[in-house]
């Protein structure tokens, strides 16, 4: 019966541990911005394609100022 009184303890704590956790997250501004990560994913393929692009036109000065030397 002792276990039962242990565990108990031991969850009570734990569980006090991790709300004390979440009230710092939510003062601190952690679940402030909801909008933005449902619009992000909208836009990730544009995102990737523009990051190539500016790797394409480094990639092509990179050449280019080779091929001048």
């Amino acid at each position: 019966m002792e276990v039962v009184y242990i565990t108990i303890g031991v969850s009570i704590i734990v569980a006090i541990f991790f709300f004390i956790i979440f009230i710092k997250s939510v003062k601190s501004g952690q679940y402030e911005d909801t909008y933005t990560p449902s619009v992000r994913m909208l836009f990730d393929d544009e995102l990737v394609t523009e990051k190539n692009k500016d790797k394409h036109k480094d990639t092509e000065k990179k050449s280019q100022s080779t091929k001048n030397k």
